[in-house]
Parts: structure tokens; C-alpha cells; sequence
């Protein structure tokens, strides 16, 4: 199944460039404010329409915290995270247990993989502790 993807817009290759940039996600209010403070500014809504092409482009993934924000990375950008539901706290899995994982062959062959996501959520220690007390 190829299908053409479309082209990348120059609003579109500045987010990219901006995601690259940095070594975390960023939210879309953050890429807005870093496109407003250089020399490439676009609207906030603008931004957003952009990232959620470049995600089902599949060039960007997102993910979604417990406040509703959305954060956004590169695909390259293999990271997944353990997430508290309470105070949002968020740390970083080391490696991708989801790369070891094999699709059925049927699967595989009704869809163009783009990327994948994988969370965990809970409660960090802090948050635990203070609801047992």
C-alpha cells in the first residue's frame, strides 16, 4: 500500500526544525512561542493545524498528558514515559520494549505503520504517599 504522501509546507519544515532542535517534546504553545521570539512567527492555531498534518503525515508524534496538553516530537525520537495521573509528573523509559514486538503479517500488510506510542500512568511516590496518609 504506497500512497503519495503530500508535500511538506515551509510552515511545516520551520516546526520540524524547531522539533529537531530541541531534545525534549515541546507543546504547541511552545512552538509558538519560539517561532514568535525568531524570525518565523505563525498563529497559534496555525501551529496546531501544521502539527496535527505532520503527525498523520507521520513526520511528528504526539502525546497526550492527564491535563489535556499535548506534547510533540519527531518520530526518529523513539521515547516513551511513565506518567503520574495526579501531578503530571513525567519520567523517561530507557529502550522500546514495543520494537521487539512482531504485528501479525496480515496487519502489516492492511497498514502503513507510521510510528507508535506507549504510556504508562500511575501514581510517582510523593502523590502515592500523600493519598495513603
Amino acid at each position: 500500500m504506497n500512497r503519495s504522501k503530500p508535500e511538506t509546507t515551509k510552515r511545516q519544515k520551520q516546526l520540524l526544525h524547531e522539533l529537531n532542535k530541541c531534545a525534549d517534546e515541546l507543546s504547541g504553545q511552545e512552538l509558538y512561542r519560539s517561532l514568535h521570539e525568531g524570525d518565523f512567527s505563525m498563529g497559534l492555531t496555525t501551529v496546531y493545524r501544521n502539527l496535527q498534518a505532520l503527525v498523520k503525515q507521520g513526520l511528528v508524534r504526539s502525546r497526550h498528558l492527564p491535563t489535556g496538553e499535548v506534547l510533540y516530537a519527531p518520530v526518529e525520537r523513539d521515547i516513551h514515559h511513565l506518567t503520574c495521573v495526579s501531578c503530571g509528573e513525567t519520567r523517561r523509559l530507557e529502550g522500546c520494549p514495543v520494537k521487539t514486538m512482531n504485528l501479525p503479517k496480515k496487519t502489516s500488510k492492511e497498514f502503513e505503520l507510521l510510528f507508535h506510542t506507549l504510556e504508562y500512568f500511575g501514581l510517582c511516590q510523593i502523590c502515592s504517599k500523600s493519598m495513603n496518609a
